[in-house]
């Protein structure tokens, strides 16, 4: 192996992030990456963050060489800060939120989809065609930097969200693998990279933070999504141990949210001085909020903030124009909109759906956090006392720069226990921006050399649908059962024999496979059989259309089989079918909605 470096790369929602540690350094020290990229026409300019936006140019503008790279000339598109700023003036032109689009079931995401809504004279992408061009960009940087130790080369850790089911995370690595990464790159949840960067600035310190009882809550609110995680602290033979315990669903709210809400509440402000902002100053209002947001929001917080945008009418050209924002607008608009005070039973309100829906993303109609985080607490503590909720706390992402929503957080989960219990946040975090791509890093290093690893496996348990026997009824599909062929849990380079009655296959013709997940039946073991699916505690994820072929020349039609499970050690999930009669056995593999049948692998 040729490996000197371990890379961390963090794709994100709205910023990528790429890490790097030496593999034999005798004290190694995680470094990040700088990224030149586009930030206006023919301008390049060195960042540590990769904005997760790509910009489809028109064709003149593609000839004139203004989005030209050093690694690529004649380039048609950009990647990075351009293409974000060019969401203001061409945002039927600009992709945004591809990696929340993955995760969308209820799409085809290898078809052309983004930028969603855009006309037809804009040749669009698919959301995994989007992904491999935010990597491709990323990995051109390494080798420009690195020319001597290409990234094919390298162990690469690539992180997801601890939310993503399996179809997501095999099209983030068919992303990868396209975009030039190697084979055995390895994915690790985005929540348990932020804690092996708290472990690593930690060193052996962590252990005087955390006892064996504890019970730790990642939280963990980025730009477009928010991800909690519990993780116990157990004693395992006189040894510290972490383990997972539970992981929530992918809730399309953060940051970004945020500061659109904060700029709306400031448009009304210039509103009121008379000035009119256009689509271009929204835009450009939208990310002075941010900034705003941090400064309003941090421990010493000043009476007002000012925010400036360029102006745009005959009078200010070449100028700004600019308002004095109250610390009090950002706390009544990001506070009790985001983080309101609830008890620990509420859970998030529902709206009504309508009866016809536009196919966009599934974003959440209630963004309160602090009743998601009630609703994750209350469904993975079921028949335990409050005594066993969380102990200690770790944040990660952009949004908790602002101390006061950390205080809010601590705050909100003292008031649902009891007053002898309290609830710490884990000292020494720092780089809450970069602290994904660092953990990763770090976590690749620790793999090859050995050290604290957090037990988790799967983030969710499985499930195939098996359709019930029994008389037909005309227009009544038979009644559907689920059966777990993945605990919760399953660790990574392991196989389970799912125990189950005789189940068959049909042979030689298409047929479809429905899958189940779950993330609050973490008891559930192989073989178990849920009677009916419950939409409140399974998920249906992408199901399969395939034809299972014979392999032999049998004329056979239809074959009992038994399941084998394996995750194997890059964290992929492998579902196969053996036959109980012969030789054979068939891995089903997601299609993720292909318009024709897959053939399966014998």
């Amino acid at each position: 192996m040729n490996a000197k470096y371990v890379i961390g790369i963090d794709l994100g929602t709205t910023n990528s992030v790429v890490s790097y540690v030496a593999l034999d350094a005798e004290n190694p020290t995680v470094e990040l990456l700088s990224l030149p990229q586009l930030v206006a026409p023919s301008t390049i300019e060195q960042r540590d963050a990769l904005p997760s936006f790509l910009y489809l140019a028109p064709q003149h503008e593609a000839e004139s060489g203004a989005l030209d790279v050093p690694w690529d000339q004649g380039r048609q598109y950009c990647v990075g800060e351009h293409a974000r700023r060019q969401g203001a003036e061409m945002p039927d032109r600009t992709v945004a939120a591809a990696k929340s689009w993955l995760c969308h079931s209820r799409v085809d995401r290898r078809q052309p989809l983004l930028p969603f809504g855009a006309s037809s004279e804009v040749d669009t992408i698919s959301p995994v065609m989007a992904s491999q061009r935010y990597l491709e960009h990323l990995i051109e940087c390494w080798d420009a930097k690195f020319p001597e130790s290409p990234i094919h080369e390298q162990q690469v850790v690539l992180t997801v969200p601890a939310s993503f089911d399996a179809a997501a995370r095999e099209l983030t690595r068919e992303a990868a693998r396209a975009a030039g990464l190697p084979a055995d790159l390895v994915l690790l949840e985005e929540p348990q990279a932020a804690l092996y960067a708290w472990l690593a600035e930690r060193g052996d310190a962590w252990r005087e933070d955390l006892s064996a009882g504890d019970r730790l809550l990642v939280c963990d609110v980025g730009g477009g999504t928010t991800d909690l995680t519990l993780i116990d602290v157990v004693d395992e033979q006189g040894e510290l141990e972490l383990r997972r315990l539970a992981v929530g669903d992918h809730l399309l709210v953060g940051g970004d949210n945020m500061d659109l809400t904060l700029a709306h509440g400031v448009a009304e402000l210039f509103a009121d001085e008379g000035v009119k902002l256009d689509a271009w100053q929204s835009v450009s209002l939208w990310h002075a909020c941010r900034d705003a947001k941090e400064a309003l929001l941090s421990h010493d917080a000043p009476e007002s903030h000012r925010v400036s945008v360029l102006g745009r009418g005959s009078k200010v050209i070449g100028g700004t124009v600019s308002v004095d924002v109250p610390r009090e607008l950002a706390a009544d608009l990001l506070v009790s909109g985001f983080f309101p005070e609830c008890e620990l039973g509420d859970k998030p309100q529902r709206r009504r759906a309508s009866g016809f829906q536009e196919l966009g993303l599934p974003f959440e109609s209630d963004v309160a956090i602090t009743r998601h985080l009630a609703a994750f607490l209350t469904a993975h503590t079921k028949g335990e006392s409050k005594a066993n909720y969380p102990t200690h706390l770790l944040f990660n992402g952009g949004v908790f720069k602002a101390d006061a929503l950390r205080q809010l957080v601590i705050s909100t989960l003292g008031g649902w226990l009891p007053e002898q219990h309290s609830v710490k946040e884990l000292p020494g975090q720092r780089d809450l921006d970069f602290a994904v791509a660092r953990g990763a890093a770090f976590y690749g290093r620790m793999k090859h050399h050995g050290g604290m690893r957090i037990r988790g496996g799967t983030a969710r348990s499985y499930y195939v649908g098996i359709e019930t026997a029994g008389l037909a009824i005309p227009g009544v599909p038979r009644p559907l059962r689920a059966l777990c062929v993945v605990p919760f849990g399953m660790e990574e380079g392991t196989e389970v024999e799912v125990p189950s009655g005789e189940i068959g296959v049909v042979i030689g013709e298409p047929v479809h496979f429905r899958f189940f997940s779950s993330a609050v039946r973490s008891h559930d073991q192989p073989g178990c059989v849920l009677p009916q699916i419950d939409e409140e505690e399974l998920d249906e994820t992408d199901s399969l259309e395939t034809v299972l072929e014979a392999g032999d020349g049998s004329e056979e039609t239809y074959v009992p089989v038994r399941f084998l499970a394996k995750i194997t050690e890059l964290g992929v999930f492998e579902l196969w079918c053996v036959s109980t009669s012969s030789d054979h056995r068939w891995k089903l593999e997601f299609s993720i909605r292909d318009e024709a049948p897959d053939r399966a692998q014998v």
